[in-house]
């Protein structure tokens, strides 16, 4: 096995040259042996009953024309197969909170139907529920994340479903087995309300933190399935949420979640998903880098009282946030996905892994159809959208040992005064001793020649891959699938312990080193 010495990564960007190109040097020059291990949780993804998410997304229903295994979309199932989802958060978002988990068990035909008064006034049939949604769990390896109903509901229901869904035995065990699941699921994350502040009932923080503390009381773990109980936590920039919450029940709660989107603004228009001029594509990286100093303020008041890092943090809502698309039903916040939108993805998983010592999941909005998702689909047709190849290529750092940046990269400032950097980089180690390094260039025109210096034994073998597209409002639709998608690369050579990178414009490059 080859020997890396590889802790601290510098890129030293210089100005653009004669011809266009930026120079960045990257060392990587120290070993690490007991670094942060980045939770696989970080990846996490988020499905609402919103929209097309679920109906069409993620079920279409086992009678259905559409291929699928039993009701599930066969398409989908594959694709959220090799992106390793390692949680997925349901039922909602601001549907939770509406939500009641007895109409959706037992026969579908028999199940009552509701308005889904928060999401375009659509009927909801209830033909996917608790079954349905922990089942799909089981069927692509995740960990189910339930968000509890405690703006319209009570505590005895919420106590109840628990049970219905963990218990060996019991009342609730037996009524599961009546609807065809006599073991027991393994339930790990809790939700106990969301936005508590907003739409999931307009409640100030005091009265929400003594209502949390009753609510949990009666969440119990039952057989060998423990619960790991998640406050419903600040939007963006209110921290003195996070204070009460941390000064109230910080000995009741294992996580505590945090919403931040990367959006124009609540008024008006959020603008266009795929139609934007070069300072919309800047001011929207500016935006979403910004998510690094909400983080930091945030964990330092969360540490002011836990000092001993007991209480995670869980940016359990985030990602890009536009207009829907001409023609849709505004309540279903249908957008399309273009190159703008992976690097979004790609900064701000960079950023995440910076944090995970107090930040240990992250659950981007949505898995399908529905603001920042992973794939779209239409009938029986289904598109990959940028944002899923990005997290395609960054499992390769689920679980992985994270390998710190500095990096002096050159900045550019938006148009509110926010800086982001030209290029960005993140690191982690594998089990098996590989380092994977994930280059990101947001520049529009530049390219950037990058020389990657690595201490090591014997010749290091490098292969690459990358994800870019002539136009940055490029994107994948269902009669161009694959116009953004990743492919090989090879534009690099190595000598002497280098590895010399030529990187396109608006690209993401992964190498993996060995």
């Amino acid at each position: 096995m080859k020997k890396f010495f590889l802790a601290a990564i510098l890129a030293v960007v210089i100005p653009v040259s004669a011809a266009g190109q930026m120079k960045v040097i990257i060392n990587i020059d120290s070993d690490i042996t007991d670094g942060q291990i980045i939770p696989k949780e970080i990846y996490g993804q988020f499905a609402e009953h919103l929209g097309s998410c679920i109906y069409g997304g993620l079920w279409v229903g086992p009678d259905s024309e559409i291929p699928n295994i039993d009701g599930y979309r066969t398409d989908v199932l594959e694709a959220l197969k090799t992106l390793k989802v390692p949680v997925m958060r349901w039922p909602g978002g601001c549907f939770a909170d509406e939500y009641h988990w007895r109409d959706g068990i037992g026969p579908r035909e028999d199940r009552p139907r509701m308005v889904n008064s928060n999401w375009g006034g659509t009927v909801e049939d209830n033909s996917f529920g608790t079954h349905e949604f922990l089942n799909l769990c089981e069927m692509i390896g995740c960990e189910p994340y339930i968000s509890g109903n405690v703006g319209s509901g009570t505590v005895e229901e919420l106590a109840k479903w628990v049970e219905y869904m963990t218990a060996p035995d019991g009342p609730m065990a037996r009524l599961r087995a009546q609807n065809g699941r006599t073991e027991p699921w393994k339930v790990k994350y809790l939700g106990v309300g969301n936005e508590s502040w907003g739409c999931g009932g307009n409640m100030v923080v005091d009265y929400y933190t003594h209502l949390y503390r009753r609510y949990q009381t009666y969440c119990r773990n039952f057989g060998d399935n423990v619960l790991y109980k998640v406050a419903s936590g600040a939007t963006d920039y209110d921290y003195n949420w996070t204070e009460v919450l941390m000064k109230n029940i910080a000995n009741h709660t294992d996580g505590i979640s945090l919403h931040y989107y990367t959006v124009k603004g609540w008024n008006g228009s959020k603008g266009s998903a795929t139609q934007f001029n070069a300072e919309e594509y800047y001011n929207t990286l500016g935006k979403a880098v910004e998510v690094e100093s909400v983080i930091k303020r945030h964990i330092a008041i969360m540490d002011s009282y836990d000092p001993e890092n007991k209480v995670d943090l869980l940016l359990d809502e985030w990602g890009t946030w536009f207009d829907v698309e001409p023609g849709t039903n505004p309540g279903h916040l249908y957008q399309q996905n273009t190159m703008r939108d992976a690097m979004v993805a790609s900064l701000s998983l960079n950023i995440f892994h910076k944090y995970t010592k107090r930040l240990k999941m992250a659950n981007i909005a949505q898995i399908a159809n529905v603001l920042q998702s992973m794939v779209l689909t239409k009938d029986d047709k289904m598109v990959l959208t940028p944002t899923y190849h990005v997290f395609r290529m960054y499992n390769v750092h689920q679980e992985a040992t994270f390998l710190p940046l500095t990096c002096s990269s050159m900045t550019f400032t938006d148009a509110n005064g926010r800086e982001c950097p030209v290029v960005d980089a993140t690191a982690s180690r594998n089990a098996e001793g590989a380092v994977n390094v994930t280059l990101t260039n947001t520049d529009l025109e530049n390219d950037a020649e990058i020389i990657v210096s690595i201490a090591a034994d014997g010749k290091l073998s490098v292969t690459g891959e990358i994800l870019t597209s002539k136009d940055i409002t490029d994107h994948n639709d269902f009669d161009s699938p694959s116009k953004v998608s990743p492919v090989e690369f090879k534009d690099f050579k190595v000598k002497d312990g280098k590895i010399t990178v030529k990187m396109p414009a608006k690209s993401i490059v992964n190498l993996c080193i060995r």
